[in-house]
């Protein structure tokens, strides 16, 4: 087993992906730990920030559709 300090980090295309599972809330219990205990935090951050931004405007689009 890699201890943490050589455990390999995730990359950015990655981090988003688990961010994405994150988002829809399905993931497996292995999975979910390999990636807590790989994840770098600056891309966590970013990646959460950007999906929350397009979360935002998927809905402002939706409902400008609907009612416009």
């Amino acid at each position: 087993m890699e201890s943490r300090a050589t455990a390999r980090k995730l990359n950015f295309f990655q981090t988003v992906q688990a961010v994405l599972w994150s988002f829809i809330g399905l993931r497996r219990g292995k999975d979910y730990q390999q990636d807590m205990a790989n994840l770098n935090p600056v891309h966590l951050v970013i990646a959460g920030v950007l999906m929350a931004a397009l979360l935002v405007l998927v809905l402002v689009g939706i409902v400008q559709a609907v009612v416009g």
